[in-house]
């Protein structure tokens, strides 16, 4: 009986191949940490705690102020020496911020309201309309953007003048009406991402240029609207200059949070009469960060998100 014997070189490969050359199921890679890079996140993590530190710390020197009494609230101890929370209580007796809180707020909603939509709506008229000039009118509003307050303040000080609107919200919140040029520019950069083609089929269908505007630019802009209203709203939460010089002549239940933190400083201060009671300015400088801390919690998602729409734009 005779062996057939096979010489194809396909059928030598398959006899001669090596049993260590059989593909095997592949299993999950294995990873391997250098000890420098190990090293560089433990030096990262260092620093950023640092960093964190160093900013949370004037607001846990601040919160421990609150709780001391007079004469411990500069002792620079971040744990009272003697725990007083009654100044929680005392400060509202001693300062009107109920009033002040309520003012900065219905300044700040209608500040930042009137300035989101006013730039939004020129905005809009920038990236969607093409006009001759169109260009020069954009760096001429851009332009006004390299003008220092103190140049404009006088002016507006007396356009409000003659008014009559002194010593009202008015003037704080008046000229928002009309927009503004880095709020316009950054609106603009927005608008001009969003297709053509979707504002094309609305005329198509009959949609008016305001539908244009409310009904697809709008919704499709609200990250970068919300960013518009948050910096407007910090803005005008923090204006002590314009409260100081249209609010400073009324009444202290009509001044804002900064103007009213300033009038607490001058009431206690033994300079001015008063006895150096600061822990109640502590806990009102605490008190009116509250607003601000929630405003920034429940807008952050949409300020990431507006933030990183804006990147991937260029």
């Amino acid at each position: 009986m005779s062996v057939t014997q096979t010489n194809s070189p396909a059928a030598a490969s398959v006899v001669a191949a090596p049993e260590s050359t059989r593909s095997e199921p592949r299993g999950r890679p294995r990873r391997w940490y250098r000890p420098t890079s190990l090293i560089g996140k433990a030096v990262l993590w260092i620093v950023t705690i640092l960093f964190a530190c160093g900013f949370l710390y004037p607001f846990a020197w601040l919160l421990s102020a609150s709780f001391k009494p007079r004469g411990q609230v500069f002792d620079n101890s971040l744990i009272p020496h003697t725990f007083l929370p009654s100044n929680w209580v005392t400060v509202w007796d001693q300062l009107p911020l109920l009033s002040w809180i309520g003012n900065s707020l219905a300044i700040a909603i209608l500040a930042a309201g009137f300035v989101a939509v006013s730039s939004s709506v020129v905005a809009f008229g920038f990236a969607y309309f093409k006009f001759p000039g169109r260009s020069f009118l954009f760096g001429l509003v851009l332009a006004t953007m390299m003008l220092p307050t103190a140049v404009t303040m006088v002016p507006q000080y007396l356009i409000w003048k003659e008014t009559g609107l002194l010593g009202t919200w008015v003037p704080l919140f008046g000229a928002n009406l009309f927009g503004s040029a880095f709020y316009i520019f950054l609106q603009r950069q927005f608008f001009l991402g969003l297709p053509r083609e979707l504002f094309e089929a609305a005329r198509i269908d009959g949609a008016s240029y305001w539908g244009l505007f409310w009904r697809i630019a709008m919704p499709l802009s609200i990250p970068s609207f919300i960013i518009v209203f948050l910096f407007e709203f910090q803005a005008s939460w923090n204006n002590l200059q314009g409260a100081l010089i249209y609010l400073n002549g009324g009444s202290t239940d009509g001044y804002t949070v900064p103007l009213g933190i300033a009038y607490a400083m001058t009431k206690f201060s033994p300079t001015n009469g008063g006895h150096g009671d600061y822990q109640f300015v502590m806990v009102a400088s605490l008190v009116v960060t509250i607003p601000m801390l929630l405003l920034f919690a429940f807008g952050q998602r949409y300020f990431i998100e507006g933030v990183a729409t804006q990147g991937r734009k260029g």
